[in-house]
């Protein structure tokens, strides 16, 4: 495994961040969520990989992503982890049978303050290292929730607050707010970004350069569009599931991309998810792409392409047939 600092914090990071959203409980709208017993094994195999950064929230699976995570990671050393989750999504957000109260959403103080505490409970911990805004909340004043955000820190609830998908604009406003009031500064930002999404290129990526953002994407592999070629994505549950997701994957230069990452790997007897993310961890801007997966196997190929290097060319030749998207993942 290799290790970089986090953004401006600090802490020591595997490069590959383990995505826990396929943790849980089966659900009307994910047949692909994994029970305690096989997210355990995932688990414990990126533990025994290197793998020390686990990203969650409290919208995957009613909390039982949360749940899983804590109880296995209890079982070892907590200094050694470092744990991340959200908050802006209700609990449940992504199942079916959900029915959330009214406050149970957004990024007001009572909000934050309350899915915050029911995290740490599900986690079993103290205090998580990075609590992240799911979104932009368009209702509540960005005052408002740094303060409660910045109280969060003070109060040792969390180590450090990150934010996820949003405007560049939106992200410039909440950093600059935060150096006017003197509250606690966004440290991370995790953004839709891969090679067939390139759009955080424009703006967002060079404003976390300037600002020493930690950058960790995700959908590192584009909901599995960049995993085999794009004319076989119904070959899996997922994706048959994802199909209709995939649509904006599939404008502009997306199966022209996704072909020449087939013969990349091709080439070097790799995998194109391999092929893919290596593009991605070759990328200054990015710190730890959030790999989430539901099998060992993927897991450890995921590992294995850190040791894969693309040359200038290889990068060129990848990236070339792109062509610009309509923005999408900040909804």
């Amino acid at each position: 495994m290799e290790y970089t600092t986090l953004g401006s914090t600090g802490m020591e990071v595997s490069k590959i961040c383990l995505g826990c959203m396929s943790f849980g409980t089966d659900n009307d709208m994910h047949d692909w969520i994994l029970d305690e017993t096989d997210s355990r094994e995932i688990i414990e195999r990126a533990i025994d990989l290197g793998i020390n950064f686990f990203d969650t929230a409290n919208a995957y699976s009613m909390g039982q992503s949360e749940a899983i995570l804590g109880s296995v990671l209890g079982e070892y050393d907590r200094d050694e982890q470092v744990v991340a989750t959200k908050g802006y999504f209700p609990t449940g957000f992504f199942d079916a049978d959900a029915d959330p109260h009214p406050n149970a959403d957004g990024l007001s103080r009572k909000t934050i303050e309350q899915e915050l505490d029911n995290s740490l409970d599900r986690l079993g911990m103290d205090t998580v290292d990075l609590y992240q805004i799911h979104r932009w909340d368009y209702e509540t004043p960005i005052e408002e929730t740094l303060r409660a955000l910045d109280d969060a820190v003070r109060r040792g609830k969390t180590r450090y607050v990150g934010a996820s998908s949003m405007w560049a604009h939106q992200f410039a406003e909440a950093l600059y707010t935060s150096d006017r009031l003197g509250l606690e500064r966004f440290q991370t930002m995790q953004n839709h970004y891969n090679l067939v999404y390139r759009e955080e290129e424009r703006e967002m990526l060079r404003l976390c350069e300037t600002e020493d953002i930690g950058v960790i994407p995700w959908s590192p592999l584009a909901q599995g569009y960049l995993t085999r070629p794009h004319d076989e994505m119904t070959a899996t549950t997922r994706g048959e599931e994802l199909t209709d997701r995939h649509q904006e994957y599939r404008q502009g230069g997306g199966p022209d991309v996704s072909e020449r990452v087939e013969e990349l790997a091709a080439d070097t007897g790799v995998s194109m998810a391999q092929i893919a993310l290596s593009w991605l961890l070759h990328q200054d801007a990015v710190d730890a792409p959030i790999v989430g997966t539901t099998s060992v196997e993927h897991l450890e190929q995921a590992v294995e392409a850190l040791e894969i290097d693309l040359s200038d060319s290889d990068q060129a030749y990848l990236e070339e047939p792109y062509q610009p998207l309509e923005v999408a993942g900040h909804e």
